[in-house]
């Protein structure tokens, strides 16, 4: 195995794997039944053809994940790391376009579920801290449950510098903050924005506040003190996937 390639576990990180066209997949590890599931779910496919496949039983694939506790579900594959496109070359090729930007959100679980949504509602990308994104973690693909595969993933040196890139370039930067007074929903999210979610400790870093453009919050029962960022995410990504579609 060389240094940019790992492995990922599960049915859908590895089914979405095969699918990507522009996914080097090394070689898969499968049970006997999880090959039958993938022939039989992906008839049209063939997504086995031209892949090294080696079969092993459960137990097999359980050494594997038990330091991480994730079930494999009979399925393994080592992958290769995406090139994906440079964050300036990106913005200059599409209009309205909605970014969401991580700082100081490390657990690959939740970084995952984020990008499931992300992906399910359209956001064009995800800016992340380079030092901070969990690449190779098999958490996070299985969190994902595939979806990584069909999201942009900017990795940066600097939020801020990033940040500050993105408002020189007509982006609003939008940070969501609990004591914010306004309500994301109240917005039209037209043109091109940036939404910004700190790390559910201690939120967005004060250094970066001078680089958003707006506070907004998300509306819940007072009773309530916050909401995951995962679940947090999910809200924001549909309601202005939803206003994108009227």
């Amino acid at each position: 195995m060389t240094n940019s390639n790992f492995f990922i576990v599960g049915k859908h990180p590895v089914t979405e794997a095969l699918k990507n066209p522009v996914r080097k997949v090394i070689r898969v590890f499968l049970t006997e039944e999880s090959k039958k599931t993938i022939n039989r779910e992906n008839q049209n496919l063939n997504l086995l053809k031209d892949i090294k496949v080696y079969f092993k039983t459960k137990k097999e694939l359980d050494n594997y994940c038990k330091n991480e506790q994730i079930l494999h579900q009979g399925f393994m594959a080592e992958i290769e790391k995406l090139e994906y496109p440079s964050l300036k070359d990106f913005i200059n090729k599409k209009k309205d376009i909605n970014l969401a930007c991580l700082q100081e959100v490390t657990d690959p679980r939740n970084i995952g579920s984020v990008i499931r949504s992300a992906a399910s509602f359209n956001i064009d990308g995800l800016i992340v801290k380079e030092r901070n994104f969990p690449e190779i973690s098999k958490s996070m693909y299985k969190s994902s449950s595939g979806s990584i595969e069909y999201i942009n993933i900017f990795k940066v040196s600097n939020i801020n510098t990033a940040l500050k890139f993105l408002r020189e370039n007509n982006f609003w930067v939008y940070g969501f903050n609990p004591n914010a007074k306004k309500d994301f929903t109240e917005l039209s999210w037209k043109g091109n924005n940036v939404l910004l979610f700190g790390s559910e400790g201690s939120g967005i870093k004060q250094k970066t506040n001078k680089y958003v453009d707006f506070d907004v919050n998300i509306k819940i029962n007072d009773k309530i003190e916050s909401l995951n960022i995962s679940n947090s995410a999910a809200i924001v990504f549909h309601h202005i996937n939803t206003k994108k579609s009227i």
